[in-house]
């Protein structure tokens, strides 16, 4: 979803179309509803003034809403919304309602739109038929361009490889899904593999010349410098599996905690996109710098009592200096430690320091311990049992 967008904009020019269109309103929450003049004195009482033709008022809401509905024919649409069209990672998504509501489908931004979802909803609300033609949707394989969104994967690059990895997915050509790092149910679990495609938790010894693509999640960066062959036949998807257990003088300034976490991750080679959350003891819960960076980047901040910090086990560099002033041997190396579940470090206690004048900063880096998948058989094995 678009945080700036509205959720969903319903747009209707007939008498029956207006039936559909106030069911729709009435159960979609933050649902806005756009109704011919000659029908709005019909419409729900806070219907909006549809223009006719109706570009002008597309031209206002195509960009507010996440999601468009209209009770119109596609063919109208198409030709309607084909100016106000940018690309697949901006454009919202669009369904199409017939004038009877038998069918319910999905026009544009199936994907990366979450038009297929928004098309099922509309269909049960109204009890049509979704239409979804997205080959990926259909055959119901992997949709390589929005996996593992739900859990807060990010892609490294939506254009690399991207359209040739749905195409190998959709024609049942070997893909390898290697995992080193994030949740496991990016597919469901207790359901086979999609024929084709092969799992494996590291990349150390992957032959990409064996499959069509290859669809790494990791947490690492610098995949083209150590494994070019690699890099150049892969998706690469980032989980959020990294915990930074941060530690600072008082107030230092958002611009050299933020520089400090990046050359930290940057210099041992993770990714800034893989972050979750930052940890500190409970005195830095109020730290501006600190809740600062997780206001900007979405992470969540955890806190913990010097004397809970001060039991963990795997600390890797105790601090005289942190015993005295915040009562525990360590800050960022047990906070990474206790927030991640992990039972060791990946990177251990970093100084920063911006400037000579400037307030120190300490990094510790941990990842979750997540279980990686259990051997399940593809589709095409469980159909040989």
């Amino acid at each position: 979803m678009n945080e700036s967008r509205k959720p969903y904009a319903i747009y209707c020019i007939t008498k029956h179309g207006l039936t559909a269109g106030a069911k729709l309103k009435q159960s979609l929450s933050g649902a806005d509803i756009y109704v011919s003049p000659k029908f709005i004195d019909q419409g729900p009482k806070d219907s909006l003034l549809l223009s006719l033709p109706m570009d002008s008022t597309l031209r206002e809401t195509f960009n507010a809403y996440d999601c468009h509905i209209f009770v119109i024919s596609v063919g109208a649409v198409v030709r309607m919304i084909a100016p106000l069209l940018k690309n697949k990672k901006v454009d919202p998504a669009v369904v199409c309602v017939d004038d009877k509501a038998l069918f319910s489908i999905c026009v544009l931004s199936g994907h990366v739109g979450r038009g297929n979802a928004f098309t099922n909803i509309v269909a049960d609300v109204l009890g049509s038929t979704p239409v979804v033609t997205t080959a990926s949707d259909v055959s119901g394989t992997l949709t390589v361009d929005i996996l593992g969104r739900e859990l807060g994967w990010n892609l490294e690059d939506a254009d690399r490889n991207v359209t040739r990895a749905c195409a190998a997915v959709v024609n049942e050509a070997p893909v390898l899904f290697v995992q080193e790092a994030g949740e496991a149910n990016w597919w469901p679990m207790d359901k086979p593999l999609p024929k084709g495609v092969e799992y494996s938790t590291s990349m150390e010894n992957a032959d990409p010349g064996r499959y069509e693509i290859v669809l790494l999640a990791t947490d690492r960066i610098r995949i083209k410098d150590k494994n070019p062959e690699l890099y150049n036949n892969s998706v690469i998807y980032y989980p959020k599996s990294l915990i930074l257990g941060l530690g600072c003088d008082r107030d230092i300034t958002f611009e050299d905690a933020d520089a400090g976490i990046r050359k930290t991750l940057d210099e041992h080679g993770f990714s800034f996109k893989s972050i979750k959350a930052i940890a500190s003891v409970d005195k830095k819960k109020d730290e501006t710098a600190f809740l600062e960076l997780a206001r900007k980047y979405g992470w969540e901040f955890l806190t913990y009592p010097a004397d809970r910090l001060d039991r963990v086990e795997g600390i890797l560099t105790p601090s005289e200096t942190a015993l005295k002033y915040v009562e525990t041997r360590s800050v960022s190396e047990a906070a990474a430690l206790l927030a991640s579940g992990a039972s060791s470090l990946l990177v251990p206690k970093q100084k920063y320091k911006g400037s000579p004048e400037g307030k120190n900063l300490t990094v510790a880096v941990a990842r979750i311990p997540f279980a990686a998948r259990s051997p399940i058989p593809t589709l095409k094995e469980e159909a040989h049992k």
